[in-house]
């Protein structure tokens, strides 16, 4: 095809739009792919609306991850039909991304789609679930059980949070959920969730050391939200760090570190070696109910993102948000 459906962000403070995007303008790279399925996270959403300045060249085709076929590749690794999964790598960004019918990019960036998972269950997964197994992998790698204690999730009603509760919760984990949506609670409660608290338990003036509540905790919120967050871990445990729906600052203090050996875990999803993204989808395939990701799944086609991507910054989506593309 010379041309495509894709959402473009024109130039510099321009709305996102529907429209027609001529193949020549895809941006190098030695795998070309027919998107058949993309998601919805947060991040798309500034990016969508303009109110952060996610998109850094212009014109910009948003959208951070995909599910899709390869067409052609000159990458020995990638031949036409594998299908093949991409999360992060500045696509979206610096790189044109996945909201449209077609992309190239570098091979170095594929994974392989595990055997398990459709496309379209890849994308309920998406970059928000994918970024949730690395928080879990973290806990994991420094120690931590479900024996250890209870362990927190944050914005527990959002994308990250949603899937970061079923998994832990599958693994066996009491999970507290946070989260400033009351009416939410019977669905964290069928997603997992042992406990539920209202976030603004989180949201006051952290103090140095607060009492001690969860072993282990996944947050995608920052700011004051996780200083709380660190101030009531038990000793020796640690809060994996994924997100900054309330800010990039973190007004905490060295107390939660020093007198109880707590842990702060840095998770960039976007930038992960593709060892452990392949061991993060891998888990994925098999440590994720696939019928509870099924039940905070929605699916939406490419002319209804814009919306969804100012409903997502308005706290009005819950769950998993596919965008259908091309599924055929």
């Amino acid at each position: 095809m010379a041309s495509f459906k894709a959402i473009v962000i024109a130039e510099k403070g321009a709305p996102a739009a529907l429209t027609l995007f001529d193949e020549s303008q895809l941006m190098d790279g030695d795998v070309v792919v027919r998107v058949t399925h993309s998601t919805l996270n947060y991040k798309d959403g500034l990016a969508l609306t303009g109110r952060a300045p996610i998109a850094r060249r212009f014109p910009m085709i948003p959208g951070i991850d995909f599910a899709g076929v390869v067409e052609s590749s000159s990458d020995p690794r990638w031949k036409p039909g594998d299908r093949v999964i991409l999360n992060g790598w500045g696509t979206g960004e610096t790189h044109l991304g996945a909201f449209a019918e077609k992309t190239r990019v570098k091979g170095d960036w594929l994974t392989a789609q595990p055997e398990g998972l459709t496309p379209a269950q890849a994308m309920a997964i998406g970059t928000a679930g994918y970024t949730a197994m690395l928080a879990v992998m973290a806990l994991e790698r420094h120690g931590l059980t479900p024996a250890s204690g209870p362990a927190l999730v944050t914005g527990a009603a959002g994308g990250v949070g949603s899937v970061a509760v079923a998994l832990l919760a599958k693994l066996g984990w009491r999970v507290v959920a946070s989260t400033g949506r009351a009416q939410e609670e019977v669905y964290l409660r069928r997603l997992g969730a042992s406990e539920i608290i209202d976030r603004a338990e989180l949201t006051g003036p952290p103090k140095p050391l607060g009492k001690e509540r969860w072993a282990a905790g996944i947050d995608s919120v920052g700011s004051t939200t996780l200083a709380n967050a660190l101030s009531m871990t038990m000793n020796e445990g640690a809060v994996a760090a994924c997100g900054l729906a309330q800010g990039m600052d973190l007004p905490s203090s060295v107390a939660p570190f020093i007198l109880r050996g707590v842990s702060l875990l840095g998770i960039n999803s976007v930038y992960a070696p593709q060892a452990l993204r392949a061991q993060a989808w891998a888990r994925l395939a098999t440590d994720l109910d696939q019928d509870r990701l099924a039940a905070i799944t929605t699916t939406i086609g490419l002319d209804q993102a814009i919306k969804a991507g100012a409903n997502i910054l308005d706290g009005k989506v819950r769950g998993r948000t596919v965008i259908e593309i091309q599924p055929r």
